[in-house]
């Protein structure tokens, strides 16, 4: 599936306070808006800001789709869906440009909740007390059961939130509102209390708190696969078909790269290898491609609340060679895990004619990647 995420950051946030609008001040050094947008790396991202806020988002230098905004929230929504329309999105998490502080755990939940409904938000159950207040009084208590806190991102299947913002006549509180009054169900799964959306000027001083209080939490795992050749016309390695006049066998498509970069991600979080997530036994996976199994590794990371800061995968064989492909590899690695290229290396050895690799057996690879809490 291919996410993309857009980032509203087209109001002017005059509550904040301040000389510009909120999602463009400074937050430990860097634009609101840059830290909600850095939360979605890796995956297609749109930028929707006001005309007057062009600039500034150009200043940011990030790979990112610019859209201008409209004449409300859910037009600017609808001006960034209408962008990515014919670009192959499956999935699309929308999201508040002042939610500096979104986590890789929350975003794993929307996304892996999209599997069963068209719609899926987080939101925190609302446990305070409830009044209605009139003239400075307290006139009244609201029963504060079933209530819920709404935050962002909030994902979807790209084709049912298009048609329903198509179909919306006017504004709406959110885009869970747009796609329930489209008829479309929307799951519930867990917020995070950390992911203050920022209005006014105090929230600034409790978001600094929150980031200088997050303690870097870094994870670094190992892989090792072999393979041996057999008979055919090309070699899979780390996604890319390479042309040889061998093929690896194994009980998948033998990928020997991204086997060890998978098991790397695996180790890294302490869940075993691909034999404990996808048995060899099971027939289901006979001839399976290895992207099954390396997309449910990324998955499982962002689900635990980790980003992959970067990985490293060595192909030790002497033939084919794998130079000519390598920029190829990177590529369609960071296309599966939904991360910047930039993040992935690929490269190659030979075991100087020694073992098993040296007589053209097969096929040996290893890996190392590092996670850091997002």
């Amino acid at each position: 599936m291919t996410t993309a995420a857009i980032i509203t950051a087209a109001g002017r946030g005059l509550r904040a306070g301040g000389d510009m609008p909120k999602q463009w001040q400074l937050l430990a050094g860097l634009p609101v808006v840059a830290h909600a947008l850095a939360a979605f790396e890796g995956m297609l991202r749109v930028l929707v800001v006001h005309p007057d806020d062009r600039a500034r988002a150009e200043a940011l230098g990030l790979d990112v789709l610019i859209v201008e905004g409209g004449a409300s929230r859910t037009a600017s929504v609808r001006n960034a869906l209408e962008a990515l329309v014919g670009r192959g999105v499956d999935h699309v998490l929308i999201h508040d440009g002042a939610r500096p502080l979104i986590s890789g755990a929350v975003i794993g939940r929307v996304i892996a909740a999209l599997d069963q409904s068209d719609g899926a938000a987080p939101a925190l159950a609302v446990s305070d007390a409830l009044w209605r207040g009139a003239a400075g009084l307290v006139v009244g208590t609201v029963p504060r059961d079933g209530l819920f806190r709404a935050q962002t991102p909030q994902g979807f299947r790209f084709e049912a939130i298009l048609a329903a913002h198509r179909a919306h006549p006017g504004e709406a509180a959110d885009d869970v509102a747009v796609a329930r009054s489209y008829g479309l169900d929307v799951v519930i799964v867990a917020g995070d209390e950390d992911n203050l959306k920022l209005t006014f000027p105090g929230d600034f001083a409790s978001a600094e708190a929150i980031l200088k209080g997050r303690q870097m939490d870094l994870r670094v795992g190992n892989g090792f696969d072999v393979h041996a050749f057999c008979d055919g016309d090309g070699v899979w390695l780390c996604g890319v078909k390479v042309p040889h006049g061998r093929a690896l066998l194994g009980h998948s498509d033998a990928d020997v790269g991204m086997h060890a970069l998978t098991d790397a991600i695996y180790g890294a979080l302490a869940e075993g290898d691909i034999g404990r997530h996808f048995p060899p036994s099971d027939p289901q996976w006979k001839g399976a491609e290895s992207k099954i199994f390396l997309a449910h590794a990324m998955r499982l990371a962002r689900a635990k609340g980790f980003a992959l800061a970067n990985c490293d995968v060595t192909l030790i064989c002497e033939r084919p060679k794998i130079g000519p492909h390598a920029e190829a590899m990177r590529e369609a690695l960071a296309a599966i895990m939904q991360v910047a290229v930039e993040r992935i290396s690929v490269k190659a050895t030979t075991s100087e004619r020694l073992g098993f690799t040296g007589r053209e057996e097969g096929i040996a690879a290893m890996a190392t990647c590092a996670l850091v809490r997002a």
